[in-house]
């Protein structure tokens, strides 16, 4: 028999805690999808059938066409509420370029520093795989 090192219980334990973490975020990353391909199937699947009613036999009426119309604008307005209360990676990138939602430690980057970083010229810190992402 092989005796056992000390660090495989360890390493067992946080191969789980890294399993877990990354299941939780695969769950939340198809519930947010789920809540969005659903909103936009309920907000446009009465448009496109009513699409097709329409061109097949002219018995629809102008008005309702044009409420079902816009039910599906309110799904494209909704997309800008449903990203930033189900993805924390969404809000931190808003946070870094939107005013009213940086935090007050955050320092606002100046256009300098921002159209530096986008050039390929002046300083520029070594990249690494750390850093992009």
């Amino acid at each position: 028999q092989v005796p056992r090192a000390p660090s495989q219980p360890l390493a067992s334990s946080e191969s789980r805690r890294f399993t877990n973490k990354h299941s939780k975020k695969a769950l939340k990353a198809s519930l947010t999808l789920g809540i969005l391909l659903g909103m936009f199937f309920v907000a446009w699947l009465p448009f496109f059938i009513t699409n097709v009613a329409q061109a097949v036999c002219d018995c629809v009426p102008a008005g309702f066409f044009d409420v079902l119309t816009w039910l599906g604008y309110c799904n494209s307005t909704m997309n800008p509420i449903i990203y930033p209360l189900f993805m924390r990676d969404f809000k931190r990138a808003m946070g870094k370029f939107l005013p009213c939602c940086r935090r007050s430690a955050e320092p606002r980057p100046s256009a300098i520093s921002l159209s530096m970083r986008n050039s390929n010229s002046g300083p520029r810190a070594a990249t690494s795989l750390k850093n992009v992402l």
